[in-house]
Order: structure tokens, then sequence, then C-alpha cells
């Protein structure tokens, strides 16, 4: 079933039930929709933007920071028959530009936050882009642009017919794009459809749950989450901002049930406690059953300590790619945390294996490429056929990442191949050193990276963020690391904020830059 089809059923049959729920705690402001409202709207858009001539195939830009009309507009796009092309909050004005040079859409949904990027680029959009459509308040709506309300005034709240198929073109996903142009991941309504049913599989969401979203709407991991409590009409809270104090309450006031963490906030939420800055007593929390975790390796001393403070939690995480539509490819299991560390198994209807450069399968326990091949597989890259060609192999997605499985079958992330580092011959895995860190009381973060040296090729440099009023020393971490083999430890150390992207990874590519010259100097 599309996903545009499940919305209207759950329009039908939990008509003025709430669907979601927007928490903004800096603005002190609380909305919500109904899953009939969230439908209609969804239809409005949809008849308006084939009002305004867009057609079947047609890119829409998406570009709108969370907030209760993401959702109904991502439904409306799809409804109309249209590809919808979310892009990151974070893209600069350059790489908007350079994102539609590729999408060429007909049509940007934008909200306020960013209408001085788009008028910086705007007469380079104009080459596709014939209507800017403002979500926002209407006093602030620029000149080149509609505001909402009057682009859909007059449309009817009835779904268009628009005979759609599963195989059909549903979205395009950008790449990170911190290493050049992003590239454009394109799924269909079967890729969609088929995460609805992954997520529900995995966590045995019912109509009673109430998830938590705090991620990014574009990234494909917060709405492939989300697509769980979707496809059986649970609701769904959206929460601006990810302060620790403001994650409880949210749990706590929406009785929330299932809350996906990136490490850092889960990292907060464990220091605030340690802090005392929190009071446990003030929250509501026994009916959080889940604690998800992922978009990054989970170090396991992170779970250890979580599961001290909420003991009767399930944990869980997920491994996915935007290529295989988000999260779920692989899976750990809530009842497996006897594997914590570990990625998991394949996932539902997934298939997976380590093969070495050669393409050829490896025993358990060796290290090399993992490759999954599942329904979620995208269809490619958009208008880039020798990057298909490249990730896409007898419909295989290699995924880049290095991992190894062991006699049980649990798949264990070593890491990014690219970000493998090469000293002296010998391979070192930052997520291993980054994660035997973290053990450290005074250590908040840390990147490890590798960074030019003309006698060993690269060294094992650290960049490490310290908790608030903890100071160490160079050496005070050298001999730290002295558990560590030889050529694992660090050969620098540098004190610095670790920067990550909105779905918490650390941004590496931006530090080998920074870095690279300043420790040749």
């Amino acid at each position: 079933m599309l996903i545009t089809e499940i919305l209207s059923r759950n329009g039908r049959m939990y008509a003025d039930e709430i669907a979601l729920v927007e928490r903004d705690p800096a603005a002190n402001r609380r909305r919500e929709i109904s899953w009939r409202m969230f439908d209609r709207e969804a239809s409005r858009l949809a008849n308006a933007l084939l009002a305004h001539g867009v057609a079947r195939g047609d890119r829409v830009l998406h570009l709108m920071m969370n907030s209760l009309e993401w959702l109904p507009a991502y439904f409306g796009i799809l409804r109309a028959g249209a590809i919808a092309a979310p892009l990151n909050f974070r893209f600069e004005a350059g790489i908007i530009q350079r994102c539609n040079e590729l999408a060429e859409a007909r049509v940007l949904l934008f909200g306020p936050e960013f209408s001085q990027r788009i008028a910086a680029v705007k007469p380079a959009l104009d080459r596709t882009v014939r209507h800017y459509v403002y979500v926002g308040p209407d006093q602030d709506c620029p000149g080149f642009a509609i505001a909402y309300d009057r682009f859909v005034s007059g449309a009817a709240d009835t779904p268009p017919r628009i005979d759609l198929e599963i195989t059909d073109q549903a979205a395009l996903y950008f790449t990170s794009g911190t290493t050049g142009l992003p590239k454009a991941v394109s799924l269909s309504h079967r890729n969609l459809e088929h995460a609805c049913y992954v997520e529900n599989q995995h966590h045995r969401q019912t109509h009673e749950d109430n998830f938590l979203c705090i991620p990014p709407l574009y990234h494909t991991g917060a709405k492939m989450h989300w697509f769980g409590n979707f496809v059986v009409g649970a609701r769904a809270v959206l929460l601006k901002g990810a302060r620790p104090e403001w994650i409880l309450e949210a749990i706590s006031e929406e009785q929330a049930t299932i809350v996906w963490l990136l490490v850092p906030w889960a990292h907060d939420i464990l220091i605030a406690w340690e802090n005392g800055e929190l009071d446990f007593g003030r929250y509501r929390l026994d009916q959080w059953r889940l604690m998800h975790i992922g978009a990054q390796p989970v170090p396991p001393n992170l779970i250890k300590a979580w599961r001290k403070l909420f003991p009767h939690h399930e944990y869980d995480t997920n491994y996915g790619l935007t290529e295989s539509s988000g999260p779920g490819c692989i899976h750990l299991g809530a009842g497996n945390s006897h594997k914590i560390g570990a990625i998991g198994k394949p996932g539902f209807d997934w298939e997976a294996c380590i093969v070495d450069d050669r393409g050829k399968r490896l025993p358990s326990g060796q290290a090399g490429e993992l490759l999954v091949k599942g329904p979620g597989v995208m269809q490619g890259y958009y208008r880039n056929p020798e990057a298909t060609a490249e990730t896409l192999q007898d419909g295989w997605l290699h995924t880049g990442d290095i991992a190894r499985m062991d006699r049980e079958g649990f798949i264990w992330l070593v890491d990014r191949k690219k970000d493998l580092i090469i000293t002296g011959g010998e391979n070192v895995s930052p997520v291993e050193i980054e994660h035997f860190f973290l053990e450290h009381p005074s250590i908040q973060d840390i990147a490890v990276i590798g960074t030019p040296d003309q006698r060993l090729g690269e060294l094992v440099t650290a960049i490490i963020q310290l908790k608030e009023g903890h100071s160490l020393t160079e050496q005070a971490l050298a001999t730290f690391a002295e558990r560590l083999p030889r050529y694992k430890r660090p050969r620098r150390y540098l004190f610095d904020r670790v920067p990550r992207n909105a779905t918490g990874k650390i941004e590496k590519p931006r530090l080998r830059e920074r870095y690279a010259e300043a420790v040749q100097a």
C-alpha cells in the first residue's frame, strides 16, 4: 500500500485522534493536528500543486525545519505524483543551488529560516523553479514568494485522481554534501512502503504507542522510524530542541513510549544526571518502554550507564543508510542486549554479507565491506549512472562500511572505509579508539582522524572535547591510552569541540581539512 493510501486510511479510521504534536519549548508553544486534518492538508497541497502546473514526475524541493507542516507538505507532494526532494536545513545557499541544478525542481517550499539563503541564489534557481511557496507567518513572506495559505486557497481537500505505481519514483534524498556536490538518492514508493513495515516489525508499535521524534525530518532516519507508528495510526511528537530537560518533559507530559536518541543527546542526559542537574522524580517515565539509539556507532559504555539509570528500558539500535531507505537493514533487536556494540543481524526482509576487495564472501571474524540487499535498496543515484554502477551490483548495495560477522551471525561495525587510518602499514579503526576514550570520566566527546605524516603515512590524532569544568593534560591522556596496543595509541591530542551534523555523525571531512595543515605547520 502506498504511504499516501495509508494516510487516507488513517484519516478515515482515526479521524479526530491526534496524529502529530509539535512542541517548541524555547517559544513555549505546543500545537497539534488530527489524522483527518493531516490527510486533508496533504490533499490541499497536492491539488494546489497540480493547479499550478506541477506534472507527474516533477521535482519539488522541500526546505523546512521540523514543524507541524513538514509531514503534510511531504505527503502532499507525493499525492500529486511529484517527487519530494527534502533538503538538509544546514545546506548553505550555494549547496541549495547545486542541489537544484541536479533536481531541476518546479516548486520550492521553504520555511522562514531560509528566505535569505534562497534570495541569494534565486536568479540561478529561477532557471527551473516557477513557484516559491513560503510556509510561515504571512507578514514575513518575502516578495518573491507566495504564502502557503494563498497558494492552497480554493484547493480541494480530497485526494486527486493520480494513478501511482508502487515502483514509481517518490523521493530524492541528498547526501550531506560535506565533500563536494551532494548525490541525490532516488527512492521509490515501494522503498517508502517497505520502511513502514521494517520499522513496525522491529519495534512492534501498536495504535497506543507514542513516538518522540527529535532528529530532522529531512533525514530518512527520523522519518522512517516514525513510519512504524504511522502505519498503525499511532501519534507522534515533534520536539524542537534536544536539551535533556526538554526531552524528559516531552516524554513525561506527552506520555511517549518510544524515543529515538542520537548518541550526543543520550550522553547529555547521562551527564546531567551525573551532575545532579535533573530531578527524575519530577517526570512520569514509567510508560517509556524503548530507548532506541542509532545513526552512528554506539559506545557500549554509554548503554551500560543508561541501563543503570533506566533498568526497565528495552534497548535497541539499527543500522542503515539513505541508500537503504533509512534504518533497519541491520537490526540488533531489543532482546539482544548481551550483544551491545554490535549493529545486529539482517533486518526484516533483508540480506547481508561481508566481502573482501574482490567481492569474495569472508568467513566469520574477518573484516570486509558490508553489503546489503532487500526491498529498501534505492533505485540509484539520480542522474549519476557511474556512482550507481559502483554502489549497486547485482542487487547488492555496497555500503562503504567495514564490518565483521561473529559466529552467531551478529554484525559488528569496524568503521567507514574512508575513515580507516593507515599508520605504518597498520589499519586502525577510529571508532574503536573513540569508544575506548569515552570511558574516561572527563571526556564528553572525541573524534579520531588520521593526519598526514611523511614517515608513517598517517598519525592517529584525537580531538578531545572535555566535560564542562574538567581538565586533562596530554600526558594524562597518553597514560590512559597505555591499555591500547601501541600502534593504536593517538600520537597527537588536540583539545577542541567535536563538530557533529544534525543526525549526530562526526563531521570528519571537516576535521581532516581543518587539522591536516595545522599539524604539519
